[in-house]
């Protein structure tokens, strides 16, 4: 007789023969003839050009997390709004909570410039070049920190 963890460990290994054995039994009834064409890399049935393993910017993967953060959160409104009127008050203090977090959110995406696509280049200070020549200086004093 099975326990109930003997249950779930029977099923974890049927799963993982089932996942198996679909995946070589795809592998073997394929047809495997690769050519040039196959194997190159497709965009958009444009001819590629360059490596395919190029570096993107990092705001594209940023601009991304972040929509799918925001929209992901936003999917929570809808079941609430169907059901809105039956839940009352006390359901409508804690959407306004939550809405409150997802303004918080965006305020500091905002502030901090990720949703800026050009950000703006840093200005490095120059050093003055018509200085007068250097002259012997006595150490200065350690400040106390």
């Amino acid at each position: 007789m099975l326990t109930e963890f003997g249950k779930v460990l029977l099923f974890l290994i049927v799963g993982a023969m089932f996942v198996a054995g679909g995946l070589i039994a795809s592998w073997i009834l394929r047809p495997n003839r690769p050519y040039p064409a196959k194997l190159s890399s497709y965009e958009c049935g444009e001819e590629p050009v360059g490596n395919a393993w190029v570096r993107f910017n990092v705001r594209f993967y940023v601009i991304a997390l972040i929509f799918l953060i925001f929209d992901v959160e936003v999917v929570f409104l809808f079941p609430w709004a169907l059901v809105y009127r039956e839940l009352g008050l006390f359901a409508f203090l804690e959407m306004a909570v939550f809405l409150a977090i997802l303004l918080v959110g965006l305020a500091y995406v905002w502030v901090k410039g990720d949703l800026d696509w050009d950000k703006p280049v840093p200005q490095i200070p120059k050093i003055e070049r018509d200085r007068p020549a250097y002259k012997q200086q006595t150490p200065a004093e350690p400040v106390a920190v």
